[in-house]
């Protein structure tokens, strides 16, 4: 179970890349930059935060190096959740900027 959220977490990266470049390729072809929703951060902080939190208890690691990937992992994921907010803020419009 655990080795499956590990492989979770690297789905996720390789979303997060996969679409960032996906999302370079259309602004090179022609595409306004911001057109559309750049949402590549959001599964690659979650990604990230998924395999911090898991690989190095997995891997047998020393007590204080758990602890730390566990104190990365809570802030890649606070941050994750806050970009998705910023993001949907964003899209909706009824940020600051809006009035």
């Amino acid at each position: 179970m655990d080795w499956s959220v590990v492989a979770m977490g690297c789905l996720l990266v390789l979303l997060g890349f996969g679409y960032r470049r996906w999302a370079q390729a259309k602004i090179r072809e022609g595409a306004s930059p911001r057109q559309g929703v750049r949402f590549y951060g959001f599964p690659l902080l979650m990604g990230l935060g998924l395999i911090l939190g898991r690989a190095p208890r997995l891997l047998g690691a020393p007590f204080a190096v758990v602890m730390t990937t566990d104190s990365l992992s809570l802030v890649l994921v606070v941050t994750a959740a806050l970009v998705l907010l910023v993001t949907g803020r964003r899209r909706t419009g009824s940020g600051p900027s809006a009035g």
